[in-house]
């Protein structure tokens, strides 16, 4: 490898793990709000009437920081896959580009749902399942985990390793439909702004970014919905004693919940995309453009 793609690949992994830092610290609450709102009524009971309801009884009954519960699981994850989705997607975008070094909608989406699948298995499965059990043990009248350390040699002592890699399939299934999506939204978006913006590879203003990354999430939570509300619920506490796999647990939730919800918490996930793809393809370009900056490389 030389030391130039030694560098772009370097740069990749490190502005990746910095925006994946910043994005999940900033819309943390967003995320656990829809996490509630997924697992309610999963064991028969509903608490929780919408978004707004569920985060004013977390406050009410565990004060603000009971929105950041499971935040340090969720920080360190979303970091690591950020940067291992970026230095995927830029290794992947490298091989499938044409002669003049264009990805055409297609290819990117292709890319995109390579590094989805790969972030999926090396990171994504084991920190979102670890997330969504510490979410879920707050329901409990007695919570039995203290913190990240604490739930995760509570986890791989009472389940295994495979405690923590429940719902692989389903993670698979959404990441790999999450950067699909995302990645060619923002792609094909860029391009087209790039063509009006000024000299070719000119860097385009944080704002113009963040509005392009802001739509590319929004897309991208309503075309993967389902698979992102069967994933919560197969990596619930009771997960393995209500549903045999993906499968059953979709069937499950369409014939006892109604085909809208598979669109339960889409709300929550939407002030959360909607921002993270603004604030994750702009930490990232700016991030990228100041280590080049940093290197002497040309821009």
């Amino acid at each position: 490898m030389t030391e130039k793609k030694k560098d772009k690949v370097l740069h990749s992994l490190v502005a990746g793990l910095v925006a994946g830092g910043v994005e999940a610290t900033i819309t943390y609450p967003t995320e656990y709000v829809k996490t509630q709102l997924q697992l309610d009524g999963s064991s028969g009971t509903k608490r929780f009437k919408g978004p707004i309801d569920c985060a004013i009884k977390t406050v009410q009954e565990k004060g603000v920081f009971g929105l950041y519960k499971g935040l340090s699981a969720l920080v360190i994850g979303t970091a690591a896959k950020a940067g291992v989705r970026f230095l995927t997607y830029d290794q992947l975008k490298t091989l499938l580009q044409d002669e003049n070094g264009k990805v055409s909608g297609p290819r990117s989406m292709l890319a995109g749902l390579g590094a989805g699948m790969v972030e999926a298995i090396t990171v994504v499965t084991p920190t979102e399942t670890i997330k969504t059990k510490l979410i879920h043990d707050q329901t409990r009248a007695q919570p039995q985990y203290n913190g990240l350390v604490h739930g995760v040699t509570k986890i791989i002592a009472n389940e295994g390793l495979g405690g923590i890699y429940r719902g692989l399939f389903p993670v698979m299934m959404r990441q790999g439909a999450n950067q699909a999506v995302r990645f060619s939204t923002y792609s094909t978006l860029k391009q087209e702004f790039q063509k009006y913006s000024g000299p070719p590879g000119q860097p385009l203003p944080a704002l113009v970014t963040f509005g392009i990354g802001a739509i590319a999430g929004t897309v991208t939570v309503y075309a993967t919905m389902p698979l992102d509300v069967i994933k919560t619920k197969m990596q619930g506490l009771k997960a393995k004693e209500l549903y045999r796999n993906s499968f059953h647990c979709g069937w499950k939730v369409l014939k006892e919940e109604g085909l809208f919800a598979f669109w339960k918490g889409a709300t929550p996930r939407l002030s959360r995309l909607l921002f993270s793809g603004g604030i994750i393809f702009t930490v990232y370009e700016q991030v990228m453009t100041g280590l080049k900056k940093i290197d002497g490389t040309k821009i």
